[in-house]
């Protein structure tokens, strides 16, 4: 009888297996809302909040030292019911290692809750996948600069099949704000400070990292989560967590614009909430942000993340909930879906229902949209990592071409005095100078130069102590500035690594953490360094590393040549000596407005043209250095600009042309930018915005003949009674080298 019984169960058993194979939601022949519309009613509501949280993998997901999956009991409760997703599993090992660990969590996850769901696993991208053994990329406002989508489409390819090799589903990345403000931290995880710009790097980030979509079923590329909706980076003071106050105008205008090419353009898979506020509105508690405009409005059909802990903070820290559970209600109400890491917000849903049952069709609708992307990625289908794949194809010979690639064209020669650059390869001693050296960067430059250049280098000194959370500032003795001072008497050209680094400007985390400053002048003893070596006589090249915008006054004053590499990949230091060298001419142009002071912000090129009325006692009006500025070893002349009708109207184009000449000795490239004035208006207008760009190469003694269009569109705007509008009236289009050199011709707008 015992066995009898046993042999029933065991049928059973497997009857429920087969059933639950077979049922409509494994049906990979079935339609995306066919299956989720079969699963969801399978669910029960704690299974349902389950797919609406996320946590991170530091509470308990890693590996033994054999490799093997280890979870924490922690863990292992959570995943009982299955998992919207988990945060960066495998970040810290090897490609490999992360890939055999992610399909070993996947296998456990699927198997260990009724449906067999598998979980998203989620990551970030600053400098390429954000995990080891990946290739590491310049940051976002680097590739910025190299006025490049194409090539940031490639980067992001790049990044988004690295990271689905290593078991990776989605992206909390890449950034659609808006950054105009240097005090904060986080400035270069952005695109710069232009919507065109921003707009044209986000929709080829994504297009980029999703494979054009195609390879997210396909298994090859991961979803992307475009951040943070909406106003980030627009913080008062450039303090995380400050207020966010930006006119109506101006958040159509300029803010949305990236975020609504993401959604339409690029459809981007996820969007997460900004931490902050809107006009007094918590951004994770605001229904006519996160569905008004983002669904109704653009048609967005994916899922919104919070970001970390903000649904809870609704309660604890913006003060707009009375109680966790408010805040939960907030959040569900405005449109979030998944709750990122949480345990007092999201986790109250199943008690909160049944004190009110018309909670969950808001629980539904949710996983409907967690559950169709998981389908999208193929995940029910195809969960696994290709092992054979990872070595071959992960940081890959190509990969670090590219990334080299991007470096080139993205470091902008901002002075170049007396042509001092390139230097030539017989030059015969060179100091290596200054805080932002690297260990590897001697032998990069020797590799680049050859054996006739003989290189001294020493770092001299450090900027801050390196403390993660709140680092503080180091004093540098004379001793240290005047040793340095003694290597470069003896060389015949110094070149001085300044800036800031990861410690002078990161993110400011909740607790524990700054990362925001009060002032943007190089910090510790860089500018004291930079008018002694001056006091020599000799050449002086200064190359700035930094992820916010200095007022480098004295580097600009003292320096004989300055590139600006920003935060470039892991071959930067050998991309800046073939720079340096004359292998490549630098291309890059500035994706921001850099100042003379601090005191001078807000103060982006395309600020409204009232702003520019008056300077400020004692301080040299205008920038150090414009928008979209950035010098060539090759010499570029712009003549011969031609419109090909004077007149447009709401239901025609016209083109404006002209012709780009290399005067010089070398082939170079140049990013040749488009900009348009309203003259006047209802409302009071920028000064001047970006409507278009085009890189081009060209060759000693070419000519090439570069056209735009100007379309209706580009001159729409928000009007008096805050609807888009066309109106009658005088234009001006610029064509130049920067939103300052430029030739120009009017038309008009009739209707």
């Amino acid at each position: 009888m015992k066995y009898q019984i046993l042999y029933f169960l065991f049928l059973v058993t497997i009857g429920i297996s087969a059933q639950k194979n077979k049922m409509p939601y494994k049906d990979a022949s079935l339609s995306i809302e066919e299956r989720v519309n079969d699963l969801l009613p399978r669910m029960s509501l704690e299974e349902k909040v389950a797919q609406m949280r996320i946590f991170h993998a530091n509470i308990g997901v890693k590996s033994d030292e054999k490799g093997n999956m280890e979870l924490s009991e922690r863990v292992i409760e959570k995943l009982k019911l299955g998992i919207a997703g988990i945060k960066n599993p495998g970040e810290h090992i090897s490609p490999l290692a992360a890939a055999k660990l992610n399909n070993e969590l996947q296998k456990y996850i699927i198997e260990s809750n009724r449906w067999g769901i598998p979980a998203l696993f989620v990551t970030e991208s600053y400098n390429g996948v954000d995990a080891e053994g990946c290739t590491k990329f310049g940051r976002p406002i680097t590739s910025a600069a190299s006025f490049n989508p194409d090539l940031v489409r490639r980067v992001w390819d790049v990044v988004g099949k690295e990271a689905r090799l290593r078991g990776m589903h989605m992206c909390h990345s890449p950034e659609a704000d808006i950054v105009r403000d240097p005090r904060f931290g986080r400035m270069s995880e952005a695109f710069g400070e232009d919507t065109y710009l921003t707009t044209q790097m986000v929709v080829n980030a994504i297009k980029g990292v999703q494979g054009n979509y195609e390879g997210l079923g396909n298994g090859t590329h991961i979803g992307a989560v475009a951040k943070h909706f909406a106003g980030y980076g627009q913080v008062l003071g450039g303090s995380n967590f400050a207020a966010i106050e930006i006119s109506p105008r101006t958040l159509i205008d300029e803010i949305y614009p990236p975020f609504e090419a993401a959604v339409k353009e690029a459809r981007t898979l996820g969007i997460m909430a900004s931490h902050g506020d809107l006009n007094g509105i918590a951004s994770h508690g605001n229904p006519e942000l996160l569905t008004g405009v983002l669904r109704d409005q653009w048609g967005f059909d994916g899922y919104v993340v919070s970001d970390s802990n903000d649904i809870a903070r609704l309660y604890y820290f913006m003060k707009v909930a009375e109680s966790p559970e408010a805040a939960a209600l907030l959040g569900l109400t405005a449109g979030i879906d998944i709750d990122l890491y949480a345990e007092d917000s999201y986790a109250y849903l199943p008690e909160m229902v049944k004190k009110d049952p018309s909670i969950e069709k808001m629980i539904d609708r949710s996983v409907k949209r967690v559950l169709r992307t998981k389908m999208i990625l193929g995940l029910f289908d195809n969960p696994y990592v290709d092992i054979k794949k990872v070595k071959k194809e992960v940081r890959s010979q190509a990969s670090l071409a590219l990334a080299q690639e991007a470096d080139l064209e993205s470091i902008i020669l901002l002075k170049n005095e007396a042509n001092t650059l390139p230097l030539k390869k017989t030059t015969k001693k060179i100091a290596l100078l200054g805080p932002l050296l690297n260990e590897s960067t001697k032998a990069a430059f020797e590799s680049v130069a050859g054996s006739n250049v003989n290189f001294i280098a020493d770092k001299g000194f450090e900027l801050t102590d390196q403390n993660k959370g709140v680092p503080q500032l180091l004093e540098t003795s004379d001793s240290t500035i005047d040793k340095m001072v003694g290597m470069a008497k003896e060389a015949e050209v110094t070149i001085l690594f300044l800036g800031g680094d990861e410690f002078t400007s990161k993110e400011a985390f909740f607790n524990n953490a700054l990362g925001d400053r009060a002032t943007i002048d190089p910090v510790g003893a860089q500018d004291q360094l930079v008018e002694k070596v001056k006091e020599l006589g000799k050449p002086v090249i200064v190359v700035l590393k930094h992820r916010r915008t200095l007022s480098i006054n004295t580097i600009a004053d003292k320096a004989d040549a300055i590139l600006d590499g920003w935060d470039l990949s892991e071959l930067g230091d050998s991309s800046l000596a073939k720079i340096i060298f004359g292998e490549v001419s630098p291309s890059g142009k500035s994706p921001v407005t850099v100042p003379r002071s601090i005191g001078q912000i807000p103060f982006h090129y395309s600020m409204k043209e009232i702003n520019n009325k008056k300077g400020y006692l004692f301080l040299e009006d205008g920038p150090i250095y414009p928008f979209g500025h950035g010098l060539s070893y090759a010499q570029f002349t712009y003549e011969d600009l031609k419109i090909s009708n004077s007149v447009i109207t709401p239901n025609s184009e016209i083109t404006v042309s002209t012709t780009i000449t290399n005067t010089g000795k070398m082939k170079a490239k140049e990013v040749v930018q488009m900009y348009v004035k309203d003259e006047i208006g209802t409302v009071t207008r920028p000064d001047k915005e970006l409507k278009g760009f085009q890189k081009i190469e060209v060759a000693p003694g070419e000519s090439k003949n570069i056209s735009f269009k100007i379309t209706p569109k580009m001159l729409e705007f928000t009007g008096l009674k805050m609807d888009k509008i066309l109106e009658t009236g005088d234009y001006k289009v610029m064509i130049g080298s920067s939103s300052q050199d430029v030739v120009s011709a009017k038309f008009r707008l009739e209707k």
